[in-house]
């Protein structure tokens, strides 16, 4: 006996050979739609043709996004080049000489018009303060005298009028030059003191002022 056939069942057109009727109850598809549904099972099966593969368990890039050059999608914000983001701008050497030279050629005419106004004669320069009303010498007292014997070479009797400051004149000239040879090098010069640094040299100060004060520190007055 032929079997039945069951509810709901669909008849495929190219089962049946020609000629023979198709049972009652049975829908029939057309070439068409069997061709349709096969195709559409197999595009469910293999998945969307335009998504790309995961490699790594990662989403993937889409291909029409650029990407930097680590991998990873561009943030919006406009187009980037070929060879990725660039680096901005390096400034110019005259540019970065501007500071430097500037404070150089400060520091430069202050002590060309110490040397040129003798500080020895009264009436150039004002009084310290603190000498005129306590006669405590401060530790700045003597500096311009200092600073007209350096520029012309006298360093005696620069150290003699304030010592402290010919030790600060050295500190000047090789700071400034480490700032030239860093800018020269195109390296930012960043000086941070600590604070125990500036206790250090408050400490330094404050000695100093102590000592040309006594009797056995007369040498260090001016």
């Amino acid at each position: 006996m032929d079997p039945q056939p069951t509810a709901g069942a669909v008849t495929d057109p190219s089962s049946t050979r020609p000629g023979e009727p198709v049972p009652p109850g049975e829908p029939v598809l057309h070439p068409d739609e069997t061709s349709g549904q096969d195709s559409t099972a197999r595009a469910d099966a293999a998945g969307p043709p335009h998504a790309p593969a995961w490699p790594r368990g990662g989403p993937a890039t889409p291909p029409h996004a650029p990407a930097w050059p680590g991998g990873g999608p561009v943030p919006p914000g406009g187009p980037v080049p070929p060879g990725g983001p660039l680096p901005p701008p390096a400034r110019s050497l005259a540019r970065r000489l501007l500071a430097p030279v500037a404070t150089l050629a400060g520091v430069a005419a202050a002590f060309a018009y110490v040397g040129t106004v003798d500080p020895n004669e009264p009436g150039h320069y004002p009084v310290c303060p603190l000498l005129r009303f306590t006669g405590v010498y401060c530790p700045g007292c003597g500096g311009l005298r200092s600073a007209h014997a350096f520029v012309h070479g006298d360093l005696p009797t620069a150290l003699g009028a304030n010592a402290l400051a010919v030790v600060g004149y050295g500190l000047f000239g090789v700071l400034m030059a480490l700032w030239l040879i860093r800018v020269l090098r195109g390296v930012p010069m960043r000086l941070a003191i600590s604070p125990v640094w500036w206790w250090g040299i408050g400490a330094v100060l404050a000695l100093f002022t102590l000592v040309r004060n006594l009797p056995f520190g007369s040498a260090l007055a001016p």
